[in-house]
């Protein structure tokens, strides 16, 4: 039986093999964003059926995987409270020291509630920089208000 994580360690396994890049994955999906399809081909989003058949077929997997590509998956990818990844831990860090400030500036400019991570934009690039190259993430959420009842 496949399982997601089963799934998730075949692609990386075969992006490797092929030295794909998940741009170059992306990009046989033109409407969606890398981000997105890099999340979805690790099991972290759901492809819709296009997209699905789209990657599968470029990455030869069988008609059970290009369907559970599609399924809603379990979100939350991190084995630890506290990553032990140095990148992954670095942005643990920035939401430590920087979340109470995205908190009081969120709740000052648009009032009680949250940005979604349902309803959600990221994009991902490299800023050339002479003292060495920047990574720059841009986050787009709803603004989502507390109701009251």
């Amino acid at each position: 039986m496949t399982t997601r994580a089963d799934l998730v360690e075949k692609i990386v396994r075969i992006k490797i093999e092929q030295q794909l890049s998940w741009a170059e994955l992306a990009g046989l999906v033109p409407d969606l964003s890398k981000e997105f399809v890099t999340a979805a081909l690790l099991g972290q989003m759901t492809l819709p059926k296009a997209a699905a058949e789209a990657v599968g077929d470029r990455l030869g997997l069988d008609p059970f995987e290009i369907k559970l590509l599609q399924v809603p998956p379990y979100r939350g990818s991190l084995p630890t409270a506290v990553p032990t990844d140095p990148l992954i831990y670095r942005f643990y860090e920035l939401i430590s020291v920087y979340g109470t400030t995205f908190k009081a500036l969120i709740h000052e400019e648009f009032g009680d509630g949250i940005m979604s991570a349902i309803d959600f934009n990221m994009d991902l690039s490299r800023e050339p920089n002479q003292a060495g190259d920047r990574v720059a993430i841009t986050m787009s959420g709803k603004f989502l208000p507390y109701k009251s009842y």
